[in-house]
């Protein structure tokens, strides 16, 4: 996997997967994706998971932005924001456990010429469980600033908490499109019964 982390494949630097990833992507593009007969349950309720993270980030940024701009009061801010981050985070790292173990060997096994995509996302999922970890860190002193009342302490724990947090979701939101483009796909073309996930 070494070779793999290229700077272009690295999970801040890359626009996309490498096109000869690609090539049931191009026999299925997203757009033939809703309705396609091959899309069963499992897969609905996959890419549902993922629009669900994509809405827990982008509620926590919203959350975050209405304190910073004073329209909400760190008291109440704390009360909504503690349980949705770690909703977000906790969900996040057990979804990217049963891709690992449970999912990604069945891929893997299924179609020798992705094996190497599959690798980079097991390598995105490490980053991204560091980064979680960070941002667990990052959260905790923030909400022990909110306790203690100090407005100039909030808001440069808030400051830095954006840093950290903006780095986690911003290289999701990159994976989340890589791993559907890989996945999808490929579920797509040979059915989740025939993959044995079904």
């Amino acid at each position: 996997m070494a070779n793999l982390m290229t700077a272009s494949h690295h999970l801040d630097h890359r626009t996309g997967l490498p096109k000869e990833w690609l090539f049931l992507l191009k026999r299925h593009p997203r757009g033939d994706w809703p309705g396609h007969r091959n899309l069963g349950p499992l897969t609905e309720f996959w890419l549902a998971r993922h629009n669900g993270f994509r809405q827990l980030g982008k509620g926590l940024d919203v959350l975050l932005e209405d304190l910073r701009e004073d329209r909400l009061q760190p008291d109440r801010f704390g009360a909504l924001f503690a349980p949705r981050l770690q909703q977000f985070l906790s969900e996040l790292h057990h979804h990217h456990m049963i891709e690992d173990h449970h999912y990604f060997p069945v891929f893997m096994e299924a179609e020798r010429r992705l094996v190497a995509g599959f690798e980079l996302l097991e390598g995105d999922h490490e980053l991204i469980h560091h980064r979680i970890e960070t941002t667990i860190g990052s959260a905790n002193a923030f909400l022990g600033k909110l306790r203690q009342g100090d407005r100039d302490a909030i808001r440069r724990a808030a400051d830095a908490y954006a840093d950290v947090s903006g780095t986690l979701v911003t290289g999701l939101m990159r994976h989340l499109d890589d791993e559907e483009d890989l996945i999808v796909p490929l579920i797509l073309e040979r059915g989740e019964h025939d993959l044995g996930l079904s």
